[in-house]
This record gives structure tokens, C-alpha cells and sequence, in this order.
């Protein structure tokens, strides 16, 4: 399992100088994204020029002009809707591969359904995972709901690899683990405690199957 720690606000990127030992994915957030740019993942990559840097664009449209950018800004991998047009999985897909990038599915639009994707779903051989989480302003508003950590055994046999995220932290961990995603994504839990670092630090120290969430094409 890899450790992708995610970062939504401007003060996170403070941290990454004391949480780049501990994390093998930097997550640019939505809300980072928006507010600074490609900026954010250029001062991420200057910061952790080791760490692969995932950008989260929830592209759904314009994908050609939205992976060209963050792909040439450094980003290593970013993420699609599951819910935007094939001709978008496609040109996305052509653009990272011309980078020898990657890309995430998400498929938090269908969250707390029943199917996540369609059995016909079929994706770009640079489509590396699916990405299985529970949305923030649904668990702000109170559901307490694990369904999203029971999907990742339903993807597994479907073939497809899986970043899982959403309310993960030390309370969970240990069901997370059991599921055996190839990367769990923590947000909060460790960007907004008191020692971002040692929180950081006890949750990578606990995952087991070290590297191997990585593509093995790809690595």
C-alpha cells in the first residue's frame, strides 16, 4: 500500500518540507488547485522533487487542455470523473501516456450506490486506478457510512486497482487496511492535527505490502 497525503488548503504546503519522509503520493486537493493553479503543484514538485505529485482536477470535460497543463506542470498522475464522456477517458488517456503519466478514475459521483461503475466500463490502458471514496460534505453533514470501504473488495474483482479515501485516519485504519487498497489517501487527519508529521508517520509505519501499489508497468 502507498501512502497519498492529500493537501486543501494553503497552509498545508508548509508541511510537506516535515511529511515528504512519509508520504509516496502528494495529493494537490480540489480546493489548493483552484486557488493557486498549476502554481500548486509546481511548489510541490520544488519541495518534494522525489515524490509524485497527483493533482485533483475531477476532470469531466476539456480534458486535452486539463491534462496538458497539469501534466506539464509535473504532475504525475490526476484524476478523472468516472461519470464524464468516453471520448474524455480517451483524450485524457492519450495525453498522459505521451507524458508517461497516469490517471485515477473517481468515482465519487456514484458514491452510495449499489455499482459504482457499469459492467461495461472499460478505460485507457494510463487509467492506473479507481478511486473509492466517501465525499467530505456528505460525512460533514453526518453519514457515518463505511460503504465506501466495502467497495474496494467489489473493484478488486472487477480487475481494477484502488486509491480509497475519505475519513480515513487512526480510528480507521485498521478496516482500511483489511480491505487491502493499493493506496490509501489521508487528508485531516494528519494536515489538520496538532503533529502533522507523527500522525503522518504512525498511519505509513502500519501499511503493510510496502510499493506495491504501483503500477508494476509504470513503476
Amino acid at each position: 500500500m502507498l501512502l497519498q497525503i492529500a493537501l486543501d488548503k494553503p497552509e498545508h504546503l508548509a508541511w510537506l518540507p516535515r511529511l515528504k519522509p512519509f508520504a509516496d503520493i502528494i495529493e494537490i486537493g480540489t480546493p489548493l488547485l483552484k486557488r493557486f493553479g498549476i502554481g500548486a503543484i509546481a511548489t510541490a514538485r520544488e519541495l518534494c522533487p522525489d515524490i509524485p505529485v497527483l493533482a485533483d482536477t475531477k476532470t469531466v470535460d476539456g480534458g486535452q487542455f486539463e491534462a496538458d497543463m497539469v501534466f506539464s506542470a509535473g504532475a504525475a498522475l490526476m484524476t478523472v470523473l468516472s461519470c464524464a464522456a468516453p471520448a474524455t477517458h480517451e483524450v485524457v488517456g492519450r495525453r498522459a501516456e505521451h507524458f508517461g503519466a497516469s490517471v485515477v478514475v473517481d468515482t465519487i459521483t456514484q458514491s452510495g450506490q449499489a455499482e459504482l461503475l457499469p459492467p461495461e466500463a472499460r478505460f485507457p490502458p494510463s487509467f492506473a486506478y479507481v478511486a473509492v471514496h466517501s465525499p467530505t460534505d456528505r460525512r460533514l453533514a453526518g453519514d457515518v457510512s463505511t460503504a465506501h470501504i466495502d467497495a474496494v473488495h467489489q473493484m478488486h474483482q472487477r480487475g481494477f486497482r484502488v486509491s480509497l479515501a475519505g475519513g480515513i485516519g487512526p480510528a480507521t485504519l485498521e478496516a482500511v487496511i483489511a480491505a487491502a487498497p493499493e493506496i490509501v489517501v489521508v487528508g485531516s487527519a494528519i494536515t489538520e492535527a496538532e503533529k502533522p508529521e507523527e500522525v503522518a508517520q504512525w498511519i505509513r509505519s502500519r501499511l503493510p505490502h510496502r510499493g506495491l501499489g504501483w503500477p508494476w508497468d509504470r513503476k
